[in-house]
């Protein structure tokens, strides 16, 4: 990789803003890609409720395993490997599916069973179930993630943390954690921009977002091509603001962190 590649001008920036604007601005002028996009951003307030809910679930549980594949207990370490392992050897949409059809079902099923209040799996709508799903799938990809950041915190610090008296839970919030974090915090970003694309799986379930909105949009005017435009506009204009904001962040934190020189 080129050491200059950080300092290039970014082009492909500029490109891609010219084919946005362009493709913006013929959203606005033609009154029927207006109409989509009218109808299109219905669904942004879901695809960002699914994102972030999703995306903080999918954080603690995954901290939550990634704490647990480094604990001294054997029995911790196993369970938390042979979730991470099952849930990342199956496909998002498979875990969807299961998810709504047969988990929540289940789990009803169960709790019944054991005669408390009776529950329905109508009490349970789909975009709660659309959400679990995520967090459960996403949980397993950021605990690997977490475990390699918490792995890169040098084990002379934690000793002497140790050495000055602070229990294992003031070592991990006050030196442990803080450092992986900064360790962690780049691809966790790139893990936020790809549960905002892969929130657009949830339209298997007929959750009403974005791409939801889009294939019912299509198929009522067969307007395929510029209904599809429309949604990908609106998916790449949040990706890309993300990845730019992050960029921004990484940027700022690397500079907190660099040596003052004299």
């Amino acid at each position: 990789m080129s050491p200059n590649a950080d300092r290039d001008f970014p082009w492909w920036l500029v490109a891609l803003g010219a084919a946005a604007l362009g493709l913006g601005v013929a959203v606005a002028a033609d009154p029927m890609h207006a109409k989509i996009f009218a109808t299109l951003s219905k669904g942004i307030g879901i695809t960002v409720f699914v994102t972030l809910f999703a995306f903080a679930g999918a954080l603690v549980l995954g901290l939550v395993l990634a704490v647990a594949s480094l604990s001294r207990h054997l029995i911790w370490r196993q369970l938390a490997r042979f979730y991470t392992e099952v849930i990342r050897g199956v496909p998002i949409i498979v875990m969807l599916l299961y998810v709504a059809f047969a988990l929540v079902p289940a789990v009803v099923a169960g709790w019944n069973a054991l005669g408390l209040p009776e529950a329905s799996v109508r009490d349970f709508p789909l975009l709660a179930r659309a959400v679990l799903a995520l967090i459960l799938a996403y949980a397993a990809f950021l605990a690997e993630v977490f475990r390699a950041g918490l792995l890169s915190v040098e084990r002379g610090q934690i000793e002497a943390a140790k050495a000055l008296g602070l229990n294992g839970w003031l070592r991990f919030r006050l030196i442990i954690f803080p450092q992986a974090f900064r360790t962690v915090l780049p691809p966790l970003g790139n893990d936020f921009v790809a549960m905002v694309k892969d929130s657009s799986l949830v339209s298997v379930l007929g959750v009403a977002d974005i791409t939801q909105l889009g294939k019912v949009t299509a198929a009522g005017n067969f307007r395929y091509f510029e209904t599809y435009n429309v949604v990908a506009l609106i998916y790449l204009a949040m990706t890309v603001t993300l990845s730019l904001a992050l960029r921004k962040l990484e940027a700022h934190l690397r500079k907190r962190g660099a040596p003052e020189r004299d």
